[in-house]
């Protein structure tokens, strides 16, 4: 299997309250989840990184966590 990684972009947002999860390689939606910490976000976008990529047929990455 090819590993492909994919980025997730997470932001802060002060009209909803939480952390907002955005995938630029899936414009389809500017946003596909949430979270109240950083770190629940951020595996929520894993979890549904892994939905999107089961439902197109692609690899699913191993998910590797970055600081920037």
């Amino acid at each position: 299997m090819i590993n492909q990684h994919y980025p997730m972009v997470i932001i802060w947002s002060d009209k909803d309250d939480c952390y907002l999860v955005h995938f630029p390689d899936f414009p389809e939606q500017k946003f596909r989840t949430h979270g109240d910490s950083y770190e629940e976000a951020a595996k929520n976008g894993q979890e549904i990184l892994e939905l999107l990529l089961e439902e197109d047929g692609l690899p699913i990455p191993e998910f590797v966590a970055t600081m920037v």
